[in-house]
């Protein structure tokens, strides 16, 4: 009933803001404008880009109410989110303006949001052995890097697959159901809770951001989906995991992780800032194959389902 409750207030609070936040978008120019030079920019009317805003505040109130975390972790996944959310503001409002925002204040804040998680104790500790049954503690550096890494990780790729109209709001969100079910499988609830918050702001988003696309969420919007989805995986999925379950949230967010590490080693190898956007990422190349936009976020909705299903079978695997 508590995940039911979740879900739905979530999802309320999201669809009565997002039209709010549209028209106080359009009202301060807060728009992404189309860019007939940019080969990233598909949209050719300009679109309100303060959706994430509502994102947050669904999710928070949401997560609020209804969590079971001590402060210190609640307190942390809230602060490290806020952090975040502005810092992606900042990053919108200088794509607004035609600027590139640093990169270097944007990953500070990143890293010390990711951080605020690890010191609040949701952490990569370890695994269990599957030939023992024992379970093998990290040394505390290495516990440190994987976490940071992961948290990192997680919040860039989600950033970077939005670039199409439904993708990442569609991406995050079926990722989102599917740690629903994997903490509900291990009986985490607090990650459950979590999950089942991203699921009902991830609809509410879908409705607007749909082909075409009425609101946009920004940078500020995907890297918080982004993030959020990484601390998910840490309080539940990777909670005692054992080696093959290490598999389950990196399937459950397959698409945006193998893409990504594709279109980083391309880049290694070409010589290129692996940092700097361009129009790499999956969507744009099965765009420029001759698929329309609709057919591209089906087609990768569906492998991510599939990848999705697969890690649900491992996490009910007898191993």
């Amino acid at each position: 009933m508590y995940y039911l409750a979740a879900f739905v207030l979530s999802l309320a609070v999201a669809l009565i803001l997002i039209p709010l936040l549209r028209n106080l978008a359009v009202r301060l120019d807060f728009v992404d404008k189309p860019r007939p030079d940019n080969e990233r920019k598909l949209h050719r009317e300009p679109i309100p880009l303060m959706a994430g805003i509502a994102l947050f505040a669904g999710f928070a109130v949401s997560y609020i109410l209804f969590n079971d975390m001590s402060a210190t972790e609640s307190a942390a996944v809230m602060g490290g989110s806020l952090l975040i959310l502005l810092i992606g503001l900042v990053d919108d409002w200088y794509k607004v303006s035609r600027r590139e925002f640093p990169a270097l204040p944007k990953l500070i804040v990143q890293l010390l949001a990711a951080l605020l998680v690890y010191m609040a104790g949701i952490r990569f500790s370890g695994f269990s052995n599957p030939f023992t049954d024992s379970y093998v503690v990290l040394p505390e550096w290495l516990q440190l890097v994987l976490t940071l890494l992961w948290i990192f990780g997680v919040t860039t790729v989600i950033n970077f697959t939005d670039g199409l109209d439904g993708l990442a709001g569609s991406l995050a969100t079926i990722s989102a159901g599917t740690l629903f079910v994997v903490a509900i499988a291990q009986q985490e609830s607090n990650s459950a809770i979590m999950a089942i918050s991203l699921v009902g702001v991830g609809l509410a988003y879908l409705k607007y951001n749909k082909p075409p696309a009425k609101v946009y969420m920004g940078d500020s919007g995907a890297t918080f989906l982004g993030f959020i989805l990484a601390i998910i995986a840490l309080d539940g999925a990777f909670k005692q995991a054992t080696a093959l379950s290490l598999l389950v949230p990196i399937l459950a967010l397959g698409v945006p992780i193998f893409d990504n590490i594709f279109v980083v080693l391309k880049r290694l190898k070409n010589g290129q800032k692996i940092y700097e956007a361009d129009a790499s990422q999956i969507h744009y190349r099965l765009l420029s194959s001759g698929m329309n936009p609709k057919q591209v976020l089906f087609v990768l909705c569906l492998v991510s389902v599939c990848l999705s299903l697969s890690s649900i079978i491992l996490v009910l695997l007898p191993i």
